[in-house]
Protein backbone atom coordinates (compact mmCIF):
# COMPACT_ATOMS: atom_id res chain seq x y z
CA UNK A 1 0.00 0.00 0.00
CA UNK A 2 1.33 3.66 -1.02
CA UNK A 3 1.51 5.39 2.08
CA UNK A 4 1.21 9.47 2.34
CA UNK A 5 3.93 11.36 0.38
CA UNK A 6 6.74 12.26 2.53
CA UNK A 7 8.80 15.10 2.54
CA UNK A 8 12.02 15.08 4.29
CA UNK A 9 14.34 17.83 4.93
CA UNK A 10 18.17 15.89 5.26
CA UNK A 11 20.82 19.05 6.92
CA UNK A 12 24.58 18.98 7.22
CA UNK A 13 27.37 18.52 5.07
CA UNK A 14 24.83 17.45 1.82
CA UNK A 15 25.66 20.54 -0.45
CA UNK A 16 28.25 19.64 -3.10
CA UNK A 17 29.00 16.06 -2.00
CA UNK A 18 26.84 14.46 -4.75
CA UNK A 19 23.61 14.08 -2.45
CA UNK A 20 20.99 14.84 -5.03
CA UNK A 21 22.16 12.21 -7.29
CA UNK A 22 22.45 9.66 -4.90
CA UNK A 23 18.99 10.24 -3.97
CA UNK A 24 17.65 10.05 -7.42
CA UNK A 25 19.84 6.86 -7.95
CA UNK A 26 18.39 5.20 -4.71
CA UNK A 27 14.68 6.41 -5.38
CA UNK A 28 14.87 5.26 -8.88
CA UNK A 29 16.31 1.60 -7.82
CA UNK A 30 13.72 1.34 -5.08
CA UNK A 31 10.79 2.33 -7.09
CA UNK A 32 10.01 5.21 -5.54
CA UNK A 33 8.17 8.62 -7.04
CA UNK A 34 8.99 12.43 -6.32
CA UNK A 35 12.09 14.45 -6.38
CA UNK A 36 15.09 15.75 -4.50
CA UNK A 37 16.31 19.46 -4.75
CA UNK A 38 19.40 21.78 -2.45
CA UNK A 39 17.70 24.30 -0.66
CA UNK A 40 19.53 28.48 0.15
CA UNK A 41 20.04 27.14 3.70
CA UNK A 42 22.03 24.33 2.71
CA UNK A 43 19.60 21.61 3.44
CA UNK A 44 18.70 18.87 0.83
CA UNK A 45 14.76 18.66 0.71
CA UNK A 46 13.30 15.48 -1.31
CA UNK A 47 9.60 14.09 -1.70
CA UNK A 48 9.49 10.19 -1.80
CA UNK A 49 5.96 8.30 -2.71
CA UNK A 50 6.14 5.03 -2.33
CA UNK A 51 4.79 1.19 -0.24
CA UNK A 52 5.11 2.73 3.65
CA UNK A 53 8.04 0.24 4.04
CA UNK A 54 10.19 1.32 1.12
CA UNK A 55 9.63 5.09 1.68
CA UNK A 56 10.91 4.00 5.63
CA UNK A 57 13.92 2.41 4.35
CA UNK A 58 14.42 5.62 1.97
CA UNK A 59 14.44 7.71 4.94
CA UNK A 60 16.65 5.73 6.80
CA UNK A 61 19.12 5.49 3.95
CA UNK A 62 18.73 9.50 4.22
CA UNK A 63 20.81 9.34 7.56
CA UNK A 64 24.32 8.26 5.66
CA UNK A 65 23.55 9.61 2.63
CA UNK A 66 26.38 9.48 -0.22
CA UNK A 67 30.36 8.42 1.14
CA UNK A 68 31.30 12.25 1.34
CA UNK A 69 28.22 13.68 3.41
CA UNK A 70 27.99 14.60 7.00
CA UNK A 71 24.12 14.28 8.05
CA UNK A 72 23.39 16.17 11.13
CA UNK A 73 19.63 16.08 10.57
CA UNK A 74 16.88 14.12 8.68
CA UNK A 75 13.28 15.78 9.43
CA UNK A 76 10.09 13.66 7.64
CA UNK A 77 6.76 15.06 7.50
CA UNK A 78 3.50 13.62 5.52
CA UNK A 79 2.25 15.93 3.16
CA UNK A 80 -0.47 16.08 0.45
CA UNK A 81 -0.18 13.94 -2.58
CA UNK A 82 1.10 16.21 -6.00
CA UNK A 83 -1.05 16.14 -9.06
CA UNK A 84 0.44 14.21 -12.22
CA UNK A 85 4.10 13.26 -11.08
CA UNK A 86 5.76 10.25 -12.66
CA UNK A 87 9.56 9.01 -12.07
CA UNK A 88 11.95 10.27 -9.80
CA UNK A 89 13.85 13.83 -10.75
CA UNK A 90 16.49 16.09 -9.49
CA UNK A 91 14.71 19.50 -9.08
CA UNK A 92 16.38 23.05 -9.43
CA UNK A 93 17.51 24.63 -6.15
CA UNK A 94 14.61 26.47 -3.84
Amino acid sequence: MTSKPILVRISGRVQGVGYRAWTVREATTRGLQGWVRNRQDGSVEALFIGPAEVVGGMIQACHTGPRNAAVTGVRAQAVEPPIGLTGFHQRPTK
